[in-house]
This record gives C-alpha cells, structure tokens and sequence, in this order.
C-alpha cells in the first residue's frame, strides 16, 4: 500500500505524484495545508515526516521523505524509471544530485519570491537567483539537444520527473524556457497519467 502526503504547491510533490501517476501505481493522496505551522499539522503526518516537510510516502508502513530520495526508492521498488539496472540508476542519481543544486534551488525560489512572498527576500537574491536559473536552463537546453526524448534516453526515468518538478509553473516564477526544454516538457505532457499539478486529484491549491 502506498500514501503519500502532498501539497498542491509543492513542486516536491509534484515530482512523486508525477511518477506514480505515469507508472500507473495505486495510491492514496492527502493534502498538507502548508499555511498551517508544522507543530500544529495533523496526525499521523506530523509524526511520520521527519524534516515536517511534504512529500511524505508511506509504502507498506514505511515512511520516506524527500522528494528526491522517494523517486529513488520507487525507481527501485518498480524497478522502472531509472530502477533498470544500476548504471541507469547511477545516471538518475547524478541528475537528482544536479537538480537539487541547481534548477531546484533557484526556479523554486523565483517561484516563491514572485507569487507569495515578493518582498521577503533581501536586496538581490531574486536577481541572482534568475542568473543562476538562466545558467541552469542554458545547460538543460544543451544536454537535450541531441535529439534524445527524455533524459535518459527514448523513456522517461525520475531524473526527467525530478527536473521538471516546478517547470509547469513559468507564469508565476516569471520564467521561459529554450526550443529543447519546451519541446522535452511538452513530452512529459503527452505521457499517459500526466496532468498539470493543480489538476490532480484531491489537490487544494491555495
């Protein structure tokens, strides 16, 4: 059995709904209403999630967080997405290392700083933060000019559902994408089970 604990706000969530909705795994879903402190959001959640952060998975009584770490251990439960072989896995767990680091610390902060909270953050940061994003998406747009599908190769792994966790988002973070990265996006949109994350089921968008 599988549940998983998730915001409609949350790229993080995003990514893991993303992967069970396109490998076709039966889960329940419960939404975090992340404006609630998290000493004062509900049990078995607060208890379960380690950190107090969305996503949290719970797979046969056995809670995983970080959104990262999920995607590994489901890539290696399936053994699909990534789980194949360990080279493959290798390979994923490089790009979710990159991600971390790079496209997922300045696109989700762009994001926040625009839509919901523009004056939070000191002097500068957003501008620096949109460099670094210009740099990032430069060299995500090069990787997948070599006319692969996904990144990976000719199928999807969870290093294609880890990158593109707060992509689907470009109007609040103020954000557009090169010729490579909009044609492997409007790939992962064509994929069976794919929605946008405001429109998955038992989402409450803020």
């Amino acid at each position: 059995m599988i549940k998983l604990y998730g915001s409609a706000e949350s790229g993080h969530t995003f990514k893991v709904r993303l992967l069970l909705e396109v490998a076709a795994l039966p889960y329940e879903y419960e939404e975090v209403d992340l404006r609630i402190d998290r000493e004062a959001r509900p049990e078995p959640f607060r208890s379960l999630a380690k950190y107090g952060e969305v996503p949290l998975l719970v797979h046969d009584g056995q809670p995983y967080v970080q959104s990262n770490a999920i995607l590994l251990h489901l890539a290696q439960h399936t053994q699909a997405f990534g789980g194949e072989t360990p080279e493959r896995l290798a390979r994923c767990r490089e790009w979710l290392f990159w991600e971390a680091n790079r496209i997922g610390t300045c696109l989700p902060h762009l994001r926040f700083g625009q839509r919901f909270d523009p004056q939070g953050y000191p002097p500068g940061v957003l501008e620096w933060m949109r460099t670094r994003f210009d740099a990032d998406i430069a060299r995500l747009d090069e990787e997948l000019s070599d006319g692969r599908a996904f990144l990976l190769g000719d199928s999807p792994s969870i290093a294609d559902c880890a990158i593109c966790g707060y992509m689907f988002w470009p109007e609040q973070a103020g954000v557009s994408y090169p010729p490579q990265v909009t044609a492997w996006l409007e790939r992962i949109r064509a994929l069976p089970g794919w929605r946008h994350p405001y429109d998955m089921p038992g989402v409450i968008p803020f």
